[in-house]
């Protein structure tokens, strides 16, 4: 099958939804399909052999976050070029609703399409203004897919119509096997953040202010956090007799990113709302890295209501605190979380996650009502 993939987000630049689209990708090519994606870029360099350049992106606020997105006619011409040149038997957007390629290209083609929506934002002031511009495009959509339960009620909300649910995917055997970075071998008291560290609402502010109690009832605790951001300016703001136990190592490149899931005790994901789903909460299981996560409802669902981790209250340090310093001195609890979480998270490695969405693409290019797809996931 031939298959284009609309990536809307710059893919040089880190983010969930174009590593969602290079592990779809990657995993339909790898089971034989014929597989194209157009995505804004910064440095052309950076594109694997299966990916086009859709043009230089401008970053804008949205959804509580900085996303990078691009429309115009040079990015059209190139929308248009590369349908023109691929004729795909069928064309899957992701976030069709944001100003970029994957509304450019369902602007421009016809034929089988379907839509993939990420975003949980049930206040939508620019989905609210917009839908009723929207409203052409998106009637192209012979299927929607929604990643979570969040994203598809934001859908149901703001488009008044429904989605297929297929999660996120994993790349299981990426994480699996993954070793310490050097320093962070047992035994060790660590715990490890993984996010931008200068966006609010990822929590890391709500982990620092629980470091003080976490100290004292756990003496050699040590936080480990990685991601993008102002790594001078966390570390300013750290009370002096605590920054020696907080390593800030910034952005890691993303073959790091099991290595520091596997160099500590526990991941903790002190989120503080917004987040559609919680693959990196997946990502910390597959390593076998235990995990203590806001109880946020996309965290919970993934968690299976705290089963496959533990549940802390959403911008609560004193919880918080007190949840890892219980985890971190429970060694058996920690193994019994971290074999739940390997179990679970079988069920998401992108193999079978593919499987879902091929038989959707399948359906969609045979003729089947989309409306009959989208009621067949509230059955």
């Amino acid at each position: 099958m031939r298959v284009g993939l609309a990536c809307p987000y710059t893919w040089d630049v880190p983010g969930g939804v174009q590593v969602h689209v290079r592990d779809l990708a990657e995993t339909l090519i790898a089971a034989g399909h014929e597989v194209s994606v157009i995505t804004p870029v910064d440095d052309a360099d950076a594109l694997p052999p299966y990916a086009v350049d859709a043009g230089r992106a401008l970053p804008v606020p949205y959804n509580g976050s900085v996303s990078r997105v691009l429309m115009g006619p040079v990015s059209a011409t190139r929308v248009r070029r590369w349908l023109r040149e691929h004729d795909f038997d069928v064309l899957h957007v992701h976030e069709p609703t944001a100003p970029s390629v994957g509304l450019l290209a369902c602007m421009l083609a016809d034929g089988p399409i379907i839509g993939t929506f990420h975003t949980a934002n049930p206040r939508s002031k620019i989905l609210t203004a917009a839908q009723g511009a929207l409203q052409p495009s998106l009637e192209k959509l012979r299927a929607r897919i929604a990643v979570s339960e969040a994203a598809r009620r934001t859908i149901v909300e703001h488009l008044g119509t429904s989605a297929v649910l297929i999660p996120n995917g994993v790349r299981v055997a990426a994480f699996a096997d993954a070793r310490p970075l050097p320093g962070y071998e047992p035994p060790r008291h660590t715990v490890c953040f993984l996010g931008r560290i200068d966006e609010p609402r990822k929590g890391l502010d709500v982990l620092l202010a629980a470091l003080p109690e976490l100290a004292r009832r756990v003496p050699g605790v040590r936080l480990l956090v990685a991601g993008p951001g102002d790594v001078a300016a966390v570390r300013s703001r750290l009370d002096p007799p605590l920054r020696d136990r907080v390593d800030l190592v910034g952005l890691v490149p993303g073959e790091d990113k099991a290595r520091v899931f596997a160099s500590a005790d526990v991941y903790c994901a002190p989120n503080t709302g917004q987040e559609s789903f919680g693959i990196v909460l997946l990502e910390a299981m597959a390593a076998g890295t235990p995990v203590m996560a806001s109880d946020l409802d996309a965290f919970r669902r993934v968690l299976d209501d705290g089963r496959a981790g533990r549940l802390f209250g959403v911008g609560e340090p004193a919880q918080l605190a007190a949840g890892l310093a219980d985890l971190l001195g429970d060694d058996a609890a920690r193994a019994a979380l971290a074999r739940r979480g390997r179990a679970l998270v079988a069920g998401y490695d992108w193999p079978v996650i593919v499987e879902s969405i091929v038989d959707i693409y399948r359906m969609v290019t045979a003729g089947a009502d989309p409306v009959s797809l989208a009621s067949a996931a509230d059955a």
